[in-house]
């Protein structure tokens, strides 16, 4: 099988063990809406990231680890996922002692009442990724799917239990999130017989301190990405204005209306899956500078495509996946998504590239890139937010990941120097940022234009699509 044909049926496979699951994840969003006020929103979200800013810390990034060296031949797999699992577990035991003072921080005094819930939280979400990694390492993606759909449903159901039945708002979002996580793990380590693939007798001193040595740069890096994406929040609740509003509940609609640029994230996430694979598995092949550029080529033209079709879209998918009948502020949200959406474009775009630093293990420049772009992204957040409020959050947000963006371009193709089309990616934008400015100057006469801009979009990035549809179906 060619390596076009394994990678389309790589994300063939994963999209229909993800996107079902993800639809439902996106759609939750709905009942969260109605039950939970903007405020304790916020306080989700604020627990959400305060996971996602530990975990890399205090796991040393292992999950990156396992799906790197997992995949490389070079390496024994029981070694890797013992090594990697211990070196985690270590890591987990020093967090139990950090989580419970993270209340006195100004900026976490949301936590006081969730530090026990938190813990379990981030454990819960540790065993799972470090499963579900070592399962895909093993090149076992449908289990992999089937996991993602079952966990999702279990998700769903324990938040019907808990938040609807229950009427616990937060504290149900997490109970249901550390059951739905346990659960997924359980079901790993059966279905995947993981039990064989950990010995502590196997553990490699060697191998760790390579891991290490690959996974430390990820960590900043990681701690920074979560940062970046979550500072307008932060930004938002904790600065001061007598222009715009801001605060608890402004943060909360800025939260809502992440949730359709969520879905070209969701499809981002999809292909990153099984694009990550094949980027390890041809990092030493002859012609993987062509591999590269037919692929970004094809990703850049869906992503502009995805996004041209969801800023038409954004208001009616705004009223579906947030529900106003409780909470009226959440009407408003759609307002501010075409910005976001542009964003998430090069949030895809910024994975990709940090593809090409995980597959030849220069994860310092993942690094150097977003610390200058998380520097730039304070500094604008300062300045705009209490001038522009939402929309200058919404602002910021496209410039750093732009920013991010030319960065990782230039930087990424000194080590796989693919062929990057500048005209076409400058019209691209150009048509998509019409769009943008349509929609946040003239939101009542924008639905015209946004079409028109939308077809031409379309037909402009046919070609580079049907080029690796031929390459997929030409058989080797």
């Amino acid at each position: 099988m060619n390596k076009y044909k394994q990678l389309a049926v790589n994300t063939v496979i994963f999209t229909i063990g993800s996107f079902g699951s993800k639809i439902i994840s996106l759609l939750m969003n709905n009942l969260y809406t109605k039950h939970i006020s903007p405020e304790n929103l916020y306080t989700k979200s604020l627990l959400e990231n305060t996971a996602l800013f530990l975990i890399p810390i205090f796991i040393f990034s292992m999950t990156e680890a396992i799906i790197r060296y997992g995949l490389d031949k070079k390496y024994d797999k029981k070694q890797v996922f013992t090594t990697a699992s211990t070196i985690a577990g270590v890591g987990l035991c020093t967090l139990l002692f950090t989580i419970p003072f993270l209340k006195y921080i100004p900026f976490f005094r949301q936590l006081n009442g969730y530090v026990t819930l938190l813990m379990l939280y981030i454990i819960a979400s540790c065993i799972r990724s470090i499963c579900s990694q070592f399962v895909r390492a093993r090149e076992m993606v449908t289990l992999f799917s089937l996991d993602g759909i079952l966990c999702t449903l279990s998700l769903f159901v324990f938040n019907i239990i808990f938040i609807t039945k229950l009427g616990l708002g937060v504290k149900g979002f997490m109970i249901a999130n550390i059951l739905s996580d346990s659960c997924s793990s359980a079901f790993l380590f059966m279905m995947a017989g993981l039990r064989r693939y950990y010995d502590l007798s196997c553990y490699n001193r060697r191998l760790g301190r390579s891991m290490l040595k690959f996974t430390i740069p990820l960590i900043p890096t990681t701690v920074i990405w979560t940062f970046t994406g979550y500072s307008d929040q932060l930004f938002i609740s904790n600065l001061t204005s007598s222009r715009v509003p801001l605060g608890e509940e402004p943060a909360g609609i800025y939260y809502a209306a992440t949730k359709v640029p969520n879905l070209l994230s969701m499809l981002s996430t999809i292909v990153y899956q099984s694009w990550n694979m094949s980027a390890i598995l041809e990092n030493e092949s002859d012609d993987k500078k062509e591999f590269y550029g037919n692929v970004y080529s094809a990703y850049e033209s869906v992503l502009f495509v995805g996004s041209a079709a969801l800023i038409l879209l954004a208001k009616p998918i705004s009223s579906i996946l947030n529900n106003c009948s409780v909470y009226p502020q959440y009407a408003d949200a759609y307002k501010y998504t075409p910005l976001l959406i542009a964003a998430a474009l090069f949030t895809c775009l910024d994975l990709f590239l940090a593809s090409v630093y995980t597959a030849t293990k220069k994860s310092k420049n993942a690094f150097i890139t977003l610390a200058a772009v998380a520097i730039v992204n304070i500094i604008m957040n300062i300045i705009i937010i209490p001038e522009w409020g939402i929309q200058g959050a919404a602002f910021t947000t496209l410039f750093s990941y732009l920013l991010c963006f030319w960065l990782r371009i230039v930087d990424s193709r000194y080590y796989v120097p693919f062929d990057f089309d500048f005209r076409r990616h400058f019209i691209n934008f150009a048509l998509l940022g019409g769009m943008c400015i349509a929609s946040v100057f003239v939101p009542t006469g924008c639905i015209t234009i946004n079409l028109l801009l939308t077809i031409v979009i379309i037909w402009f990035n046919y070609q580079p699509l049907l080029r690796i549809a031929q390459k997929v179906l030409k058989i080797q």
